[in-house]
């Protein structure tokens, strides 16, 4: 660890700042997240001058046109997040939700309910978004928040932490609520890894190397989301329109982020006639398919690009692109499909379009992944999407939480046994 990294001001200036969070009122807590939203939208040109800094460096540096997605700020996706953390806001409080209650034998009066964390950290790569919407759901949640966002966003994420910063304190809540440890550069990120008892949570965000590291080396307690190898399986008599709509929208509606689809799988029934069509339409978009004998055939005489055509090799079925490219596979059956996804997929999203319930039931029951989207598409894994407002991630592991972490996810529980001079027998 770098000597200069003075990470136990960081977490003891977190803690006791998260003291003070935790004594507050929900509403008070709303006030806090209302005047970030509004800080964002007065702070705009501030934080758009910063991005752009930090897109015009990502490009000078080769950086893919997918994580370039993800670093762009306009002043439209700034006023989304800003609607985001008022949705957050929205939200009910889960500090003090009884999780489960019972009296016993005894007259004991026991409960189970939700309490704050303490010290959340997030550590993420590319994505000002998550600088706001970690540092919103943990203070909604009750806890501190210190964020590492990686140097690809150094001056976004400056911009964006000054101006929550500086939102907490006008509604007289500690600034310290939210730290950053990017000056420190990757030693700060080193630090928040083994500051155990500083930090309560570690949270990782982004490719698989940076997750991979902090699971490694971290002797913080991790919640570890995952890189998103996701699929769409095309069932024999599948609505193929339909079909088409929902691969079209997995793939290229955004395709830098970890519920974007990275691989077809089509059933050989349905072949001859949906894949060339998916195959114009995917190629035509700019899309380069990475594609088994049987695909490729099928894209012979069909109008398909050649040029936009590759044969797939073994990496490909476990690639996650975050650009436009596709890996596409022909199955003889939805068993062969769930054998496919169990070897290759990072257990995120799967989808399946199908008529049959059979098939639904079996896709549903087959597949051991945090989401499964039966006639829909893989995008729809997002905390958004499902009702929890913004969130820290999506949750690929089976402890604690798996999928999007919401407010919830960032709660732990705390029992209460209330009795009347009660002793144990």
């Amino acid at each position: 660890m770098d000597e200069n990294v003075d990470i136990g001001s960081v977490t003891s200036a977190a803690r006791s700042a998260s003291r003070v969070l935790a004594g507050a009122s929900p509403a008070r807590k709303n006030a806090a997240l209302e005047a970030i939203a509004s800080a964002l939208v007065e702070r705009a040109g501030e934080i758009l001058a910063g991005n752009a800094s930090d897109m015009e460096r990502g490009r000078a540096n080769g950086m893919a046109e997918g994580l370039l997605d993800r670093l762009e700020l306009t002043s439209e996706r700034l006023g989304a997040i800003a609607a985001s953390v008022r949705e957050v806001a929205a939200l009910p409080d889960p500090v003090g939700e009884v999780v489960r209650g019972t009296t016993n034998e005894l007259g004991l009066r026991i409960t189970q309910v939700r309490v704050p964390m303490g010290v959340v950290g997030m550590i993420y790569e590319a994505r000002p978004n998550v600088t706001v919407d970690a540092a919103v759901l943990a203070l909604k949640a009750g806890s501190a928040v210190v964020l590492r966002g990686g140097s690809a966003a150094e001056a976004s994420n400056a911009a964006l932490v000054g101006a929550m910063r500086g939102a907490l304190e006008s509604v007289g809540l500690p600034a310290d609520l939210v730290q950053t440890v990017d000056p420190w550069g990757r030693a700060g990120a080193n630090a928040m890894m083994v500051a155990r008892g500083g930090i309560d949570v570690l949270i990782p965000r982004g490719g698989a190397g940076l997750i991979n590291a902090v699971v490694s080396h971290s002797t913080v307690p991790v919640i570890e989301t995952g890189t998103g190898n996701c699929h769409v399986y095309v069932d024999a008599g599948a609505d193929e329109e339909a079909a088409l709509r929902i691969v079209m929208n997995a793939k290229i509606q955004r395709v830098g982020v970890c519920n974007a689809a990275e691989t077809l799988l089509v059933h050989r029934d349905a072949a001859p006639t949906f894949l060339p069509a998916v195959l114009r339409e995917l190629t035509g978009a700019g899309v380069l398919v990475h594609g088994d004998p049987a695909a490729l055939e099928c894209a012979a005489g069909a109008g398909v690009d050649p040029a936009m055509l590759r044969e797939a090799t073994e990496e490909d079925w476990a690639t996650e692109y975050l650009a436009m490219e596709l890996a596409v596979r022909v199955v003889d059956s939805i068993e062969e499909a769930i054998d496919h996804i169990r070897a290759y997929s990072s257990g995120h999203t799967e989808a399946i379009c199908t008529p049959s319930l059979a098939s639904a039931n079996a896709f549903r029951a087959g597949v051991d992944s945090a989401a499964i989207a039966v006639n829909a598409s893989t995008r729809f894994t997002d905390g958004g999407q499902l009702g929890l407002g913004a969130e820290v991630g999506i949750s690929t592991q089976k402890l604690h939480a798996r999928g999007p972490m919401g407010l919830a996810e960032l709660t732990t529980t705390k029992w209460i046994i209330e009795g009347d001079g009660t002793i144990r027998p």
